[in-house]
């Protein structure tokens, strides 16, 4: 597993492991911006803050998968 890590780790910095970097940067792009909005969002609630923390890392992750489905590696 870590070499497999290490192969994608320099495969990602020399510019060969993703076909299209723009399409990534956009899509991470989105999802940062939805989890940072909720986060922002929920923060302004009355609760405990560990739980808008909580919730807006949740929701991040489950739309990555959607946000990548069509990402595609060289």
């Amino acid at each position: 597993m870590l070499e497999l890590g290490w192969l994608s780790a320099k495969l990602f910095f020399k510019g060969k492991l993703i076909r299209n970097p723009i399409f990534f940067v956009t899509q991470t792009t989105i999802g940062i911006a939805i989890g940072f909005l909720l986060l922002v969002l929920l923060a302004q609630a009355p609760i405990p803050f560990y739980l808008p923390i909580i919730l807006s890392s949740l929701v991040t992750g489950m739309i990555m998968p959607f946000l990548f489905k069509d990402f595609k590696t060289k």
